[in-house]
């Protein structure tokens, strides 16, 4: 039985997330250029595909940020969708209860990579 080796793309050093920070990387989906975005909240990385679930936009355009100026959750720059940022659950907005699309991370001797 062929088993597919999975393929890891580094992402950054995990000591330079620290909370509240954010960090955008390049994805492929369906065999499209897009982008995902690492961020660390309470002490826990995670990452996500930059694509709001309401439109087809990133949720930093165009202001260039991911957290609401409290720092409690992401917010979709372009119309207010409030989203969790452990589960990536959208708490507040035209696309409440759905979530943005997780990307797998693992973290190895302090680097963070991206699953493929």
């Amino acid at each position: 039985m062929y088993i597919p080796r999975m393929a890891k793309m580094k992402i950054a050093r995990a000591d330079e997330i620290t909370d509240g920070k954010t960090l955008k990387f390049p994805i492929t989906r369906k065999g499209r250029p897009a982008e995902g975005f690492l961020a660390r909240f309470q002490g826990q990385l995670v990452a996500y595909e930059n694509q709001c679930r309401h439109l087809p936009l990133s949720l930093d355009f165009p202001a260039g940020g991911f957290f609401t100026p409290d720092g409690n959750h992401f917010i979709c720059q372009n119309h207010n969708a409030i989203y969790e940022p452990l589960t990536g659950l959208c708490a507040r907005g035209p696309c409440e209860g759905q979530s943005l699309k997780p990307l797998p991370i693992e973290v190895i001797n302090g680097e963070v990579w991206l699953i493929t």
